[in-house]
């Protein structure tokens, strides 16, 4: 391993329902970096994202966080990570600004205002709104504003353009583009083709076992 290597897999392996989705998977990022998970449905993608979460165990092999195990870490290494996964995790009954200061409760706030993050994702005139109320690509923003209204390095992300237009991908990709300047790392899935010209993307395809 690299001594610049933030993010390590060693011979990761998953299986689902009697079913190796993926065995031996290994990949190290740094600092900057992003990776793109690809493959078709049911290969494994987001149980590959769980698994870095912590959200599910591997079936074999270990992550490592700057050269540690993170089951020896525990929560130095989960309060690095924040985690969007393809359904929304927004609570509907609460206002889009109680939603956001839930998030900085479970995590380590950033510095921006949380105005400020309800501006950068278009929200700011929903900010006392009910989030039940609001469309599909709306909530899609929501989730995303938490990356920006808490302070993590690694961002995880399944599917993160779900639902959202042509412009909030454009400005979802500028704000990807600026947490990878700033050092933080991506490991991401998406159906969309991704291009942040000028960052470094590594892509590993996983494919469906029988």
């Amino acid at each position: 391993m690299s001594t610049s290597t933030l993010l390590e897999t060693r011979d990761l392996g998953c299986i689902r329902n009697d079913r190796q989705l993926f065995v031996k998977l290994e990949f190290a990022l740094e600092a900057g970096d992003m990776l793109v998970v690809e493959g078709p449905n049911g290969c494994g993608k987001t149980s590959l994202l769980r698994i870095l979460t912590g959200l599910r165990l591997a079936d074999g092999g270990e992550i490592l966080w700057r050269g540690v195990p993170i089951d020896r870490l525990a929560g130095d290494y989960y309060e690095q990570v924040a985690y969007v996964g393809h359904h929304d995790g927004v609570k509907h009954e609460l206002s889009c600004l109680e939603n956001l200061r839930l998030a900085r409760a479970m995590g380590v706030p950033s510095e921006q205002s949380l105005d400020d993050v309800l501006e950068q994702v278009n929200l700011y005139a929903y900010a006392e709104t009910e989030v039940g109320s609001l469309s599909a690509g709306q909530k899609r923003r929501l989730a995303l504003a938490r990356l920006l209204a808490t302070d993590s390095m690694l961002w995880i992300l399944d599917e993160p353009f779900t639902s959202l237009d042509r412009d909030s991908m454009a400005m979802f990709a500028l704000l990807f583009e600026q947490h990878l300047e700033q050092q933080g790392l991506i490991v991401m899935t998406s159906h969309h083709d991704i291009s942040l010209p000028g960052q470094k993307v590594q892509r590993i395809h996983l494919g469906a076992q029988t």
